[in-house]
């Protein structure tokens, strides 16, 4: 599964990045057109923020990588140390 997130995350950052160049470069397309290649930009965005952080999450549950949550004892001291 992790490896069908990573290639829906590569093909979203893809598109993304293609569909916003076409819209930020191009001078001869229609008003329509523009707002398209924007929506299918975003879209990709959207899509690959989702995805990276599905991920992310996947890669900390299996143990690959260290989470970076603070446990509640340092949590706690950290935050007593903080405060003004």
């Amino acid at each position: 599964m992790r490896k069908l997130i990573a290639i829906v995350n590569v093909i979203a950052w893809s598109g993304f990045w293609a569909f916003g160049y076409i819209a930020l470069t191009s001078n001869d397309l229609s008003n329509r057109q523009l707002v398209i290649a924007a929506v299918l930009a975003f879209a990709g965005f959207l899509t690959g923020v989702l995805a990276y952080l599905k991920l992310s999450r996947a890669s900390e549950m299996s143990g690959y990588e260290k989470r970076k949550q603070l446990d509640a004892a340092t949590r706690e001291r950290a935050q007593s140390q903080g405060s003004v």
